[in-house]
């Protein structure tokens, strides 16, 4: 069975507050950044994360080290201070939302584009509707 981690981090982003779901699944991490707005509290993330999980979109996948060993209680809760304190995303989150990004951005063009063409082709196809019209002399 694969083991899969997940994490959440919410940081402030002028001007909003943001949060960023890392999901590492077989050696590989998928990102998926959402816009808070105010402060979340703690019960308001984790009713989010109840009710909106499943429509996230997170990124394509990039390739990420797990380190899989026994956890010593006092060193998880060291770790988690240490994280509470650092501020931001790793690189890898970074990269993977980069990518997303590039993608989005390449789909909206390729969409914008087809809609381009079928507004030229409309206004083509009414010049020559409109010049059969006169050509008959209507």
């Amino acid at each position: 069975m694969d083991k899969v981690l997940g994490r959440l981090t919410v940081f402030f982003e002028e001007p909003f507050w943001a949060g960023v779901f890392e999901r590492i699944s077989g050696g590989e991490l998928s990102v998926c950044k959402v816009t808070f707005g105010t402060e979340p509290k703690d019960y308001e993330t984790y009713d989010f994360v109840l009710k909106n999980y499943d429509r996230l979109r997170f990124s394509p996948a990039v390739a990420a080290d797990v380190k899989e060993t026994g956890r010593n209680p006092k060193r998880v809760q060291r770790e988690a201070r240490k994280q509470v304190h650092n501020s931001g995303i790793g690189t890898k989150s970074r990269q993977a939302l980069k990518l997303q990004q590039e993608q989005l951005k390449t789909e909206r063009k390729i969409v914008s584009r087809e809609q381009r063409e079928a507004e030229r082709q409309r206004q083509f196809e009414l010049k020559q509707r409109k010049r059969k019209e006169k050509h008959r002399g209507r």
